[in-house]
């Protein structure tokens, strides 16, 4: 057990729930944006009490979610300080580190150079180098890609350089080597945040994304929390897509998940485990399967869903635990187009030393989560963030 009692964080990221624009919103076009706050606002029967409980409804101030009186634990949230609104971004600051210029973006497909030196690398020809939604994409061009081998490329508003293809006709090992291809090249003024290999299966008219997709990151120029963390000799789990946002960096242990709810079992095992240190989960189907799809009943079923899962996960903390749930950025389903929402955060925190109906207030950067994780484990604290610890321990 650590000197103020604290043996393990579990930090879960809701992937792209966010509460509200930022304040330099309308720089990145998202004036307006309000991911929970429109969800809830349109479903008028959003059935998430476990969270309101906890706080979630006190976080904002258009979120149309119940304000509780004496939420089980202590809350507030956080305006994004590094220039951009990708995953990549957001989770690097929840670990500490700033980006002041922000990943690049090719919206309108990747320069024609580039794409000639890929091929020549990986010996075919490509399809497609284009911004396209992920499920649009193979729709269009999947039948041609099982009749030519040729993988897909493809890319949208983030900062990302995706590589699609059916896995019977490039096995995944193939995949994956085109993608560390791919992460090679793309260096300097083309160093996107991730490199993604997004394998399918089915037939034409039925293609469908499977669960192996891969993220290929750059890796973080400098040391997070994580890697604080690991260097104190505590375990960094991270559990769903963590390893591959930062590259393996500062990670001693990876659970790969398949869905939200698969990243809530593996979560649960995790915690019932003897590890001392971070547990550092994302669950990322609120975006990937409902955000960028503009799919509003659909992202409030799966915030449904996890909020069944929150009272297990509360319950399996022990007493030397804490929980604090947060996001990246957020992904407004009611929004124009497919993009990434530049938006404020929710922190919420729980657990048997945490004071209960603690405002924490409007934090400047999401890298106070890091140094509130540094300080509650007694590890070195990361160069950026204020620590909110002394609020919010009893």
């Amino acid at each position: 057990m650590k000197l103020n009692g604290v043996n393990r964080v579990v930090l879960i990221v809701l992937d792209s729930v966010g509460i509200g624009n930022a304040p330099d919103a309308a720089q990145y076009g998202d004036e307006g944006s309000n991911t929970l706050g429109h969800i809830s606002e349109r479903l008028k029967n959003l059935v998430i009490p476990n969270l309101i409980k906890l706080g979630l409804g006190n976080t904002g101030d258009r979120l149309f979610l119940k304000k509780e009186d004496k939420p089980l634990g202590a809350y507030g949230s956080a305006i994004e300080k590094s220039a951009g609104k990708d995953t990549t971004t957001g989770h690097w600051e929840i670990a500490g580190l700033i980006i002041e210029k922000a990943f690049p973006t090719f919206t309108s497909g990747f320069p024609e150079e580039l794409i000639r030196s890929f091929e020549a690398k990986i010996g075919c020809r490509t399809l497609g180098n284009k911004s396209a939604s992920g499920t649009a994409i193979i729709d269009e061009l999947g039948e041609e890609h099982v009749r030519t081998g040729f993988p897909i490329v493809y890319t949208s508003a983030d900062s990302v350089f995706q590589l699609a293809a059916h896995e019977d006709i490039i096995p995944l090992e193939r995949l994956y080597e085109m993608c560390l291809v791919a992460r090679q090249l793309l260096t300097g003024d083309y160093s996107v945040g991730r490199v993604i290999a997004r394998p399918f299966e089915g037939r034409p008219g039925s293609f469908r994304r499977t669960s192996h997709r891969k993220d290929f990151s750059l890796k973080p120029f400098g040391k997070t929390v994580l890697n604080k963390v690991q260097e104190a000799g505590l375990e960094v789990i991270g559990v769903g897509k963590i390893a591959d946002i930062f590259d393996g960096y500062g990670i001693t242990q990876s659970i790969h998940t398949d869905c939200n709810m698969n990243g809530v079992d593996k979560t649960l095992e995790a915690l019932a485990g003897n590890s001392s240190g971070l547990i550092f989960v994302n669950l990322v189907d609120f975006d990937t399967h409902y955000g960028h799809r503009r799919d509003v009943e659909g992202y409030g079923k799966c915030l449904e869903e996890f909020d069944r899962r929150l009272p297990a996960l509360m319950s399996a903390l022990k007493k030397e635990d804490v929980l604090i749930l947060t996001a990246d950025h957020g992904n407004d389903p009611a929004a124009k187009g497919s993009d990434h929402t530049r938006e404020m955060t929710p922190i919420l925190i729980y657990g048997h030393q945490i004071k209960a109906g603690i405002n924490i207030g409007v934090r400047k950067s999401f890298a106070d989560i890091a140094a509130t994780v540094g300080e509650l484990l007694n590890v070195e604290a990361p160069s950026n963030g204020n620590s909110f610890r002394q609020e919010i321990s009893l």
